[in-house]
């Protein structure tokens, strides 16, 4: 007798079908394709690799063929041809009663793409913006619904969860609020630059959310976090994700000031201020 396997990881060739601009900031685009029938997540901050075609192209230029061995192989192809790499995060996986279609939804943010803008849009941006329907990506996402691309998991008898996110991780900090059992204590603090860009989220869990406004002079997430009168608990487990630096320093307040185990806190840096991502790729971070 043989045992089959699946790899938690595949490419998946799929299509735009709607946008939606969420805010001034933020647009959800839904994907589509014959390939999502294979695709398996249980959701909350499960993290994708996107691959988006230069101006001019028709799809992106990934190295399928090359399996387990695509990311030398895409490196190997001309920087001007191979497809922009981009990580995301899933905000939602639907199926139709019969699991014949499937459908997900990607958020992103437009960075620079005000004409005020101290930086200028990055190509994930400037695609973003004018998606349309019928355009074509390419992903690796996951065959295998846990893996090692989730890394909300807190631990068993956790009694409090506490979230922070900026926009870039507003999709996971969603999906979590969305997974979270009926009656959990949640504090959460999610950061965005306008008002508009405020979302309706769902949960069962008790949770209270403050949204940090930058452009209404909200105070920065320490200062927030700081200033919290948390409920009591005996396991408080936090997750916090965005901006490499602000990251970091909430990570330090959380372990140093409010004595929360370190192996009890999940950071994430999704990116880092003034830093592409060729740039941190580079760096090896």
């Amino acid at each position: 007798m043989t045992t089959a396997v699946a790899a938690p990881f595949r490419f998946f060739s799929l299509q735009v079908v709607r946008t939606r601009r969420l805010g001034p900031s933020l647009v959800r685009i839904t994907f589509a394709g014959p390939d999502l029938l294979a695709f398996h997540s249980d959701g909350r901050d499960q993290s994708l690799s996107l691959f988006l075609p230069h101006p001019g192209q028709s799809e992106p230029v990934v190295p399928i063929e090359y399996g387990d061995n695509w990311w030398q192989a895409w490196r190997d192809l001309p920087e001007d041809v191979r497809a922009v790499m981009r990580s995301y995060t899933l905000r939602a996986l639907r199926r139709d009663a019969h699991g014949d279609t499937a459908e997900i939804d990607i958020d992103f943010v437009l960075h620079g793409m005000e004409p005020e803008a101290a930086c200028p849009a990055g190509p994930a941006s400037r695609w973003a913006a004018t998606a349309a329907p019928g355009d074509r990506v390419a992903l690796i996402g996951p065959a295998v619904a846990d893996n090692r691309a989730i890394r909300f998991r807190p631990p068993e008898g956790t009694d409090l969860v506490l979230l922070w996110a900026d926009e870039t991780a507003l999709p996971a900090a969603s999906a979590i609020l969305e997974s979270l059992p009926p009656g959990l204590g949640a504090r959460v603090w999610l950061e965005v630059q306008h008002a508009d860009d405020i979302q309706e989220l769902a949960t069962a869990a008790d949770a209270e959310v403050t949204w940090l406004v930058r452009s209404a002079g909200a105070p920065t997430a320490v200062e927030a976090i700081r200033e919290a009168r948390l409920p009591s608990a005996e396991q408080p487990y936090a997750w916090i994700a965005g901006e490499s630096g602000r990251v970091k320093e909430l990570r330090r307040h959380l372990v140093r000031e409010r004595c929360l185990d370190k192996r009890a806190v999940t950071f994430v840096g999704y990116w880092r201020e003034g830093l592409t991502e060729e740039q941190l790729r580079a760096r090896g971070e």
